[in-house]
């Protein structure tokens, strides 16, 4: 990753990849909720600290028992359970983000067509990651495939989603800090060439070989 942005570790393993999904919903229930609110049966987590609370049937959501915060998330899309306590910090949101200089270099880097997720570590060293079809998990986990050892970054952050014939996606995991496609906060969409994904103080950039 870029210099003083915290150091990224990338461990990729195809086969921990699941059938490709066939769809993802456009409007996926990843809004924010705040108490006295009916958002239907699920879990949910505090924004202010990070304490769960499930739902099982219709009911409005209670301020947070921990905090007395009054909003609230949808948990992880992969597990009933999130880790959004003290392992994860919050992040201010990026601003827009200028093109770096050496990703001109890293595009001469890709030797196989298909997208990848190019990013500088924290020697300044170029890295590519090759976006398999299917999806990929990037976040803090050591059972993501993408692994971004940082506290800004939840254990599980984003998905990226690659079917045949269809655009790449982008999908917030119901994180902590969110995610930002060229400084814009997105819930799901597009992830085009050339594009800066920023999760947690960590910048990839999305490129077609």
């Amino acid at each position: 990753m870029t210099r003083g942005r915290g150091r990224a570790r990338v461990e990729a393993d195809v086969g921990r990849r699941v059938p490709i999904f066939e769809s993802v919903s456009s409007n996926p229930l990843d809004d924010r909720y705040g108490s006295g609110s009916i958002p239907g049966a699920g879990t949910f987590f505090c924004l202010l600290c990070g304490s769960q609370l499930s739902i099982e049937e219709p009911e409005q959501l209670p301020d947070c028992p921990r905090c007395g915060g009054a909003h609230f998330r949808r948990d992880s899309i992969f597990e009933a359970h999130q880790d959004h306590g003290g392992a994860t910090s919050e992040f201010a949101a990026p601003s827009a983000p200028a093109a770096p200089e050496w990703l001109n270099e890293a595009r001469a880097l890709l030797a196989k067509p298909g997208y990848h997720l190019a990013f500088q570590d924290d020697d300044g060293e170029i890295k590519l990651f090759a976006i398999e079809r299917g999806w990929t998990r990037i976040g803090r986990s050591a059972a993501a495939d993408l692994r971004l050892d940082d506290p800004s970054v939840s254990r599980r952050h984003a998905l990226i989603v690659a079917e045949p014939g269809k655009e790449l996606r982008v999908l917030d995991d119901r994180s902590l800090n969110g995610i930002f496609v060229n400084g814009e906060a997105v819930e799901l969409g597009p992830l085009r060439d050339g594009d800066e994904l920023a999760v947690g103080c960590h910048s990839l950039y999305a490129l077609k070989g």
